[in-house]
């Protein structure tokens, strides 16, 4: 039997306002919210999860890589909810 499928984000660790996980499909990226247990941590999804391509910037945005060799890469992003 294959191990159990770790969660990106510990369960212990302190997490900032928001944080995004990148995956090659869309299943890994949106079942990180179910096995890092963000719910219960105060998180919500942010928007739609969507294959996108990342860039890195140089420090005067004159020159820029292409991160991942260019491949899109599904992005969920998880932000904390406002305490009500």
């Amino acid at each position: 039997m294959p191990d159990a499928i770790q969660p990106a984000v510990d369960a212990e660790e302190e997490l900032p306002d928001a944080i995004t996980v990148l995956a090659d499909d869309f299943t890994p990226a949106a079942m990180e919210y179910h096995r890092g247990e963000l719910g219960r941590r105060g998180y919500q999804l942010a928007g739609p999860i969507l294959p996108r391509t990342f860039y890195r910037l140089s420090g005067d945005g004159r020159s820029r890589e292409k991160l991942f060799d260019g491949k899109p890469q599904y992005a969920a992003t998880f932000i904390r909810k406002p305490e009500a």
